[in-house]
Parts: structure tokens; sequence; C-alpha cells
């Protein structure tokens, strides 16, 4: 059973299904890139266990900044192509990397971290936006449907950023 809040459910497919649901409300008729970012954090870091990094990183048209995020201090600045976040902005291809210990290049923020997943974010212009992030103290804590999930939430979020633009 995967929990969500006080929901109870049967498979990660409805829990994604449900976060879909939040992520559109919360993000509804909200301009500001920061204040979506910073909601659209703590609703997944908060929802889903075995977390212990979820944030965004903004391209800034050379390198990624970090940019709102739930969980320690860091990483401030990634390059392009560097480590798993600067991969999937270069490539413009979600990583899921089931033990960052094996990605050769992986940038160690938080040395707890043993898993991770990278979305790529993109405009509808097809400008990097940056990328969304989330790291796991479990190895192999990302799987296909958090895959799907977590492309299917940034979506929404990029839905809201192309419509506020």
């Amino acid at each position: 059973m995967f929990q969500v809040a006080t929901a109870t459910f049967a498979t990660k497919r409805e829990q994604y299904a449900d976060l879909c649901e939040q992520a559109r409300g919360i993000l509804a008729g909200e301009p500001d890139l920061i204040a979506n970012a910073a909601n659209f954090s703590a609703l997944v870091f908060h929802s889903l266990p075995d977390f212990n990094w979820a944030g965004f990183y903004l391209f800034d048209g050379t390198e990624l900044v970090v940019g709102p995020f739930q969980g320690k201090p860091a990483c401030v600045r990634i390059a392009m192509g560097r480590g798993v976040c600067g991969t999937a902005a270069q490539t413009r291809q979600t990583q899921l990397v089931h033990d960052v210990h094996a990605f050769e290049g992986h940038i160690a923020c938080d040395a707890a971290s043993n898993s991770e997943i990278v979305v790529p974010l993109v405009k509808k212009d097809g400008a990097l936006l940056g990328v969304w992030d989330v790291d796991s103290p479990l190895v192999g804590r990302f799987d296909q449907e958090d895959r799907a999930g977590m492309e299917a939430l940034c979506a929404i979020f990029m839905e809201a950023v192309d419509t506020a633009a």
C-alpha cells in the first residue's frame, strides 16, 4: 500500500494520479514560477516515501542553479553535462539512476543519496527551463512507474509555466 496524506492507494499509478490532481490544484491560476516550484517541491517531497531531496535546478543560460527544493542544502551550480542533473539537462532525457555511485561523474551533494531520478523541463518553445531532481537514500528506490509518474507531474508543472508565460 502507498500513502499520500491520509489516502491509501493500491498502486503507485493511483498514487501518482492523485498527486497529479493535487499538483493541478496548487498550480492553477498562479503565474509565479518560484511560488509554483516551491509548492510543487513541498507537495511531492511530503507525499511520497523515502526521499531525502526533491527540487529544481533552473537553467540560467549557462549552467543549472539550485531553485526551490525540500531537503538538506544542495549544490548551488551544476555544469551542463555534469552529473545526473547536467546529463538530463544536456540530453533532455529523463535519467533514472538505480545506484548513483555507479553513475560516472555523479556529483555527491548529499552523501546519503543512493538513487536519483531527474526529469528535464523543456518549454513549449523548446527552451530549457531546468530539471526536476529527486534523490533517495535507498538504492533502487525509483522504477519505471516512478519515471512515468514524475514525467506526468513535470508535464503539469510545465503546462503551468507555459500558461503563465
